[in-house]
């Protein structure tokens, strides 16, 4: 299902269905997420996405069908099932995850087990009447000890279903009752009975009792989803770090008054006071105050960014200058730290494709492999061997058997890859985005605030004969200062403050702005190369040949100096574009921008194809073009004329720094506003499948190996065990590789290509 769907519980109004999570409690396999989502479908219209690695469900559901039916069918399915109020919050903490695997029952089971093990696997250490006392540990072992497997089998039996529990209880109880039997009436018992050890399922005769396998199995199992639970919560530890970045407390500032209310108190609008090393509460505009702020838990950023007055700040970064005051803008659910939160807590609520597939082989799994242990149960004994060994056999398919590591092998990848681009600046919207990511071949380039600044520089000056450029530069600034038009912004930001005071200032509409300074009539116009001296049309036209937007300063009536403002590339566009071709990713820019500057920015960047003064219908229509080619498109925006386009690409891609339109229709967010962050990206997305692919190698191969060694009489039972509880938790501590994958390092810090 869709991991965009909005809030918990929350209905649209147009399709009049609703979105839930519910937290189920008591999923071990693959198996218990089939037969989750299999009871809600069959609720009328309900559709459900169970992950296994988080132990969530996501629901769609009309809204007239309750969450309280909901919840009663995961319960009559055999497990727990509570709605989740926040789908932002934070996943189970290690003691919610290791619930049912008490670390004391643990070393109760080992001080019970490992005795049994020793002296079974080794005949010198085998005592007059080991046998019994071996067996009276046993007991408890395969009765309290094994108590989670049996109930859980039991519970699945009344449902008319299997899981890995059913066949843990099964092979346990079979080991165990075949031991007793050998004891009692088999000859087992006999005060000088000797047993030797064996890798094979060779029994050696009736007096062979598998009382190893009846300790070891439910051992090893349980340690490795002991083992198993508390590196899955390594992995969800990035959406934790987020869940508890935001403050608890705030101090509010009312008439000069200064108190610490709950968080939940605060308003829009009102004002609140920064201290030095605490975290902003919320979402807002500097009023007072100048600081640094430490950007890196929220964007991956490494070097603290200046705040002062008029400046925005988001909630969650710390504090790490001065004091500041800030005027709340959003607060809850409208902030961007809960925005980001939302979105990495649907990224993981979704499921990729590699995922269903395994999911669907995991929901018909554990009914074969229950059908091939009986089979072969019964070829053992039709070719004459003695029912000990054909139990052996069977008892070993049971306990081989792994549909663990079939249903981790993908979620866990995801959990980890999810949380760990939060950390780097790169939201995803669900695993279906990375997907997407690892099969772009073309990526469509916008060009203002993608990949330049966004903001006009004053790029270069020229002054005529007989004028000092700086003075000029300072005249025109001061003009200009009294203008919000971009280009005097330019000016006035390049020649810096103090400036001189200007009179009988006009803007005249279309051409440009007068007034007088210090004497002097200045006038900031466009220019007219007819009446220009020869520097300045030289200049003029080295100006407009790159795409840059010219004025000319005149005092008193005189054309003084030529200055041509324009927009600067972002400091890391070169290397990002370099980099994405060097992946073998062509690109192509695509601007609504007049065709001198596209061709300029192309140029510098190396970027071959061009398509100048694009509108938003324009870029839609490249897009589709290029697909109809046979690419698969990304496009990479910030604008409102850009959110046509990037929802009809393969995948849109948007800056955090862009507007709500573009980020909305996206389906990757950057969130520092970095076209570099593309890179890591795309690496990540790389890196991230190809750890799926090798779980699910792993899981697949596992199974296609050892079941038919098992089969064939080559496998003992415990160690039957031991390798299917290293399965899992080998390929949970694979995914857990993403929690600490590293871009390669560059320069100043800056991450660009890697894994």
């Amino acid at each position: 299902m869709s991991p965009q769907a909005h809030g918990a519980a929350a209905a649209t109004s147009d399709q009049d269905i609703a979105t839930t999570d519910l937290a189920v409690g008591g999923m071990t396999c693959a198996a218990c997420v089939a037969r989750v989502e299999k009871r809600l479908a069959r609720l009328g219209g309900v559709r459900a996405g169970v992950n296994l690695a988080t132990g969530r469900a996501r629901v769609l559901h009309p809204v007239d069908v309750p969450v309280a039916e909901l919840v009663a069918a995961v319960e009559a399915a055999g497990f727990t099932a509570e709605p989740v109020a926040d789908r932002a919050s934070a996943p189970a903490a290690p003691d919610e995850v290791d619930g049912d695997v008490d670390p004391l029952l643990l070393v109760l089971l080992a001080l019970f087990a490992v005795p049994v093990i020793a002296v079974s696997m080794v005949p010198a250490l085998q005592f007059r009447g080991w046998q019994w006392g071996c067996f009276a540990l046993a007991g408890y072992v395969v009765t309290l000890g094994s108590a989670t497997f049996h109930q859980r089998a039991w519970r699945s039996l009344r449902h008319a279903t299997a899981t890995m529990d059913t066949l843990v209880s099964l092979g346990v109880l079979a080991s165990f009752g075949w031991s007793a039997y050998a004891l009692l009436f088999g000859g087992a018992g006999a005060p000088g009975m000797r047993m030797p050890f064996s890798l094979t399922a060779d029994a050696g005769g009736g007096a062979h009792i598998y009382l190893e396998a009846a300790v070891g199995v439910p051992l090893f199992v349980l340690c490795g989803r002991f083992l198993e639970g508390r590196v899955r919560v390594r992995t969800g530890s990035a959406l934790r770090a987020l869940a508890e970045l935001g403050a608890k407390e705030v101090c509010l500032r009312e008439d000069g008054v200064e108190r610490l209310v709950p968080i939940e108190q605060l308003l829009p609008g009102q004002e609140f006071v920064v201290r030095p090393g605490e975290k902003v509460a919320t979402d807002g505009v500097v009023v007072e105050g100048g600081s640094a702020l430490d950007l890196s838990l929220l964007t991956g950023e490494s070097v603290p960014v200046e705040a002062g007055p008029g400046d925005k700040v988001t909630g969650g970064t710390l504090n790490v200058g001065g004091t500041l005051v800030v005027r709340a803008t959003a607060v809850g659910a409208d902030t961007q730290l809960a925005r980001i939160t939302a979105l990495v807590t649907d990224a993981q609520a979704g499921k990729a494709r590699a995922q269903r597939l395994a999911d669907t082989v995991a929901g018909v799994f554990v009914p074969v492999v229950l059908g091939i242990a009986v089979c072969v149960f019964g070829f053992w004994l039709g070719t004459g061997a003695g029912t000990a060994d054909a139990l052996t056999a069977a008892v070993a398919v049971l306990v081989v058997a792994c549909p663990c590591a079939l249903g981790l092998a993908t979620p866990t990848a995801l959990l980890a890859a999810t949380g760990r681009g939060a950390e780097l600046g790169v939201l995803v919207r669900g695993p279906e985005v990375l997907e997407s990511l690892r099969r772009i071949d073309t990526v469509v380039l916008d060009k203002t605030g993608t990949l330049t600044a966004g903001r006009m520089t004053l790029l270069a000056s020229t002054a005529a004969d007989g004028f000092e450029l700086d003075a000029v530069l300072r005249l025109a600034a001061a003009v200009e200062q009294r203008s919000e038009h971009p280009v005097g912004r330019a000016l006035v930001a390049t020649a810096g403050t103090p400036l001189p005071p200007v009179s009988e200032f006009r803007a005249m509409t279309g051409l440009g702005v007068v007034g007088t300074v210090e004497g002097v009539l200045v006038r900031v116009v466009r220019p007219d190369s007819t009446d220009l001296p020869r520097e300045l049309r030289d200049a003029l036209a080295r100006a407009e040949a790159a795409g840059q937007t010219a004025v000319v300063a005149e005092l008193d009536g005189r054309p003084a100096a030529l200055l041509a403002v324009g927009d600067t590339l972002r400091p890391g566009s070169y290397r990002a574009v370099h980099r994405l071709r060097g992946m073998g990713l062509e690109t192509v820019l695509a601007t609504g921008d007049q065709a001198g500057a596209a061709r300029a920015v192309a140029e510098e960047l190396g970027i071959s194809e061009v398509h100048a003064g694009a509108s938003p219908e324009r870029k839609a229509e490249l897009v589709a073009q290029l697909r109809a080619a046979g690419r698969s498109v990304a496009v990479v925006g910030d604008g409102v004329n850009d959110a046509v386009a990037l929802a009809s690409a393969d995948l849109g891609i948007a800056l955090g720094s862009g507007t709500d339109a573009a980020i909305g229709a996206a389906g990757l967010t950057l969130v520092r506003g970095d076209i570099e962050s593309l890179v890591v990206a795309v690496r990540l997305a790389r890196r991230t499948l190809a750890t799926i692919r090798a779980n699910l190698v792993w899981a697949f191969g596992y199974n296609a190996v050892l079941i038919p060694l098992a089969a064939a009489g080559l496998l003992n039972p415990m160690l039957a065990a031991l390798a299917m509880s290293a399965s899992s938790v080998l390929v949970v501590a694979n995914s857990l590789r993403l929690r600490t994958w590293q871009p390669v390092r560059c320069g100043q810090g800056r991450p660009w290509l890697g894994d």
